[in-house]
């Protein structure tokens, strides 16, 4: 018995259906098993309709975890990274950059190109400084991680934003991971 009046409809860019559906769709199977729900994917329009698959899934966080996912690997994160987000810690967090770069597509084309740096090294180092994974899709960069890595992640992508610098910005890095280290040193000298 399915709970056909409990649902969610996300709509989804038809090149990322493919990657929502998985190989003989695994990656499906995968996110109904792990969130107790059904999904119906419509490769036509994009959409895709989530639903509750019993009763017992009123009382968990299946539908808002599905959808969470799904909104994810739509922005451009592979579904190991998106599947983070099941932790009750994690949260995605997405960033319009057409925000920062007006309607011209070769600011944002700069804007993404610094962001993703040089073989993109600038994308990895942040991933290594903030702990969060993150993702440059389209027009939208994706963060998923605790609130605390997101955080870190989203200033250090503003600043890039705004035009800062690559080195200003691994300072700022740099200085949040000496606070952060002397604060777990207090930590340990106070017990």
């Amino acid at each position: 018995m399915t709970f056909d009046n409990i649902f969610k409809v996300i709509k989804v860019s038809r090149d990322r259906i493919g990657v929502i559906v998985g190989k003989k769709g695994s990656v499906k199977s995968e996110i109904e098993s792990k969130c107790n729900i059904i999904l119906d994917v419509d490769g036509e329009t994009g959409d895709i309709t989530i639903r509750l698959k019993s009763e017992a899934s009123l009382t968990n966080s299946g539908i808002f975890k599905a959808s969470e996912i799904i909104m994810a690997i739509s922005k451009g994160f592979s579904p190991e990274r998106a599947y983070r987000l099941l932790s009750d810690e994690s949260i995605l967090q997405l960033v319009d950059l057409r925000e920062y770069s007006g309607k011209s597509m070769n600011s944002l084309d700069r804007i993404k190109s610094r962001l993703i740096g040089q073989s993109g090294k600038f994308r990895k180092n942040l991933e290594d400084f903030s702990g969060a994974d993150i993702s440059i899709y389209g027009h939208f960069v994706g963060f998923i991680g605790t609130y605390d890595e997101t955080s870190l992640a989203l200033n250090a992508i503003l600043m890039i934003c705004k035009g800062s610098s690559h080195k200003s910005v691994y300072h700022m890095l740099e200085e949040h991971n000496r606070k952060k280290k002397l604060a777990k040193m207090d930590l340990w000298e106070k017990v």
